[in-house]
């Protein structure tokens, strides 16, 4: 009996403890650097699996103006990564705002800057 308790604990608190949410791992460009020449896209990864109907990234210019050429999408092959197209970039500071369903329901989000310049 007490072999049979031990295993349903570990069962649960493994189960438990694998879902977890999706934080921002890396981006490229990369969170607070300076690139050249301009990106044609921004492609963030996440540590889960994400949902695509409800995750997001929005691109804004030192003025506010969005800056993205169409919609922000989750590779189908990597459900980790997110991507969006943007417009020809002009030099300076730009804000990415990304908000993120993974697939155990949690929403996360956040934000970062990134230069295009010399």
């Amino acid at each position: 009996m007490r072999s049979i308790v031990t295993i349903v604990f570990f069962v649960l608190t493994g189960t438990c403890c694998a879902f977890a949410h999706a934080h921002l791992d890396r981006a490229s460009p990369a969170v607070g650097s300076t690139v050249s020449p301009a990106p044609k896209e921004v492609v963030l990864w996440f540590t889960n699996q994400l949902e695509p109907t409800f995750s997001s990234i929005e691109v804004r210019d030192e003025k506010g103006a969005p800056v993205q050429a169409g919609k922000a999408s989750v590779d189908r092959r990597d459900r980790t990564q997110l991507r969006v197209p943007l417009k020809a970039l002009s030099p300076g500071t730009y804000k990415v705002i990304w908000r993120v369903l993974s697939v155990d329901t949690h929403r996360t989000q956040g934000d970062f800057s990134f230069r295009v310049g010399p």
